[in-house]
């Protein structure tokens, strides 16, 4: 009697997972990968392939991150009415998409985050606001009160996403207030950049992220995955995040919001988002790769498995304009995998290590 087999075979391509394992093996060892080396494994399209890059991406993560993830979280402070035109962002003026619109909040909830995140062994709180940019004027003094109150209070790191800087004095003043890391993220490459913004140029993104690297404060620059951009794009964008020399990198995956210019995208698969950040890890062996936003909406089931992917960051508690899971359930899912969020003492090591080897000297609600 013949039995009926649910399983389907597939074409098995040795020369492939070799080549996998080799460049795997050439970044454990402190090598870098080119841009052809990366881009294969961007456009590897074979579930059992991208596995395979997934377990090198998670031998890379461990050797250099050992078992700690760093939490991160944050206060959207000015929301709504921006005046920058992103296709992906629920906050444009340019959009009706019903988003919350305030002006600078008071001191009380950012105080209330911080104790938050201190019982939650989040290391970085990150105060945003929506609007094209800094400059000097009594905004940035009260700014500069607020982040004076947090490095005093030392209950989390004071990390800031407050958009464009044009004058260097600026970033000045925000470190001398106590800011030690700015998210700007590129968002995509530079090629893809004008279809997403018009209003500002990826030009004024890394003026704005050498200004704040002059007056040492850490870069937090990332992208957001699905918006229409190609692999070779994404692949652009991790050499250029690699060249500024970023310490934390986001990868954020687009949820489309209605009223935006990109409500109708289509999701990208769960498989394709795991794997981007597998080679994000390769790219950049010693960065920590954070998980930002979409991560609920677009992995669903398959969030635990962005650390096996090569992640060693997380962001927690909600984001600017959607809700993110319970910071109970992702610490959970760090204690099920035997991951560690104490990131204290973790950074300065980090630091020092992406100065050298393979590594250069920020959707729907992300940081901008």
């Amino acid at each position: 009697m013949d039995m009926l087999s649910t399983m389907i075979r597939q074409s098995f391509d040795a020369a492939k997972s070799e080549r996998i394992s080799m460049l795997g093996r050439k970044v454990l060892s402190g090598g870098a990968l080119d841009r052809d080396e990366a881009l294969f494994l961007f456009e590897l399209e074979d579930s059992a392939e991208i596995y395979e890059l997934m377990a090198w991406a998670n031998r890379v993560r461990e050797h250099f991150k050992g078992n700690k993830i760093h939490l991160c979280s944050i206060v959207n402070i000015k929301a709504g009415a921006c005046s920058e035109n992103c296709r992906f962002c629920a906050q444009s003026a340019a959009y009706d998409t019903g988003s919350p619109r305030y002006s600078l909040i008071d001191p009380e909830p950012i105080r209330a985050a911080e104790d938050e995140a201190l019982a939650n062994n989040v290391t970085g709180l990150g105060l945003v606001a929506a609007w094209r940019g800094l400059e000097e004027g009594p905004i940035l003094d009260d700014l500069c009160r607020r982040f004076e109150e947090m490095k005093k209070n030392g209950k989390a790191r004071p990390d800031a996403s407050l958009g464009i800087i044009r004058n260097p004095a600026v970033a000045r003043r925000l470190a001398d207030a106590g800011v030690q890391c700015y998210n700007h993220n590129l968002e995509t490459s530079r090629r893809f950049f004008p279809e997403i913004c018009t209003t500002h140029t990826y030009e004024e993104r890394v003026n704005t992220i050498r200004y704040l690297q002059d007056v040492g404060i850490k870069i937090c620059s990332g992208g957001i995955l699905g918006m229409g951009e190609t692999r070779a794009d994404r692949c652009e964008l991790a050499f250029s995040i690699k060249e500024i020399g970023a310490t934390f990198v986001p990868i954020n995956v687009l949820n489309p919001i209605p009223g935006t210019p990109m409500e109708k995208n289509e999701p990208l698969p769960p498989l394709e988002v795991l794997k981007t950040i597998a080679c994000f890890r390769l790219i950049l062996p010693t960065q920590e790769i954070m998980l930002a936003g979409g991560r609920v909406v677009n992995l669903r089931d398959l969030q635990s498995m962005v650390f096996m992917a090569g992640a060693s960051a997380l962001m927690v508690g909600n984001y600017l304009t959607t809700v993110n899971q319970p910071v109970e359930k992702d610490l959970q899912m760090l204690k099920d995998l035997k991951l560690d969020p104490d990131w204290s003492g973790h950074g300065e090591k980090t630091r020092e290590s992406s100065a050298c080897g393979s590594c250069s000297p920020e959707p729907d609600e992300v940081l901008v």
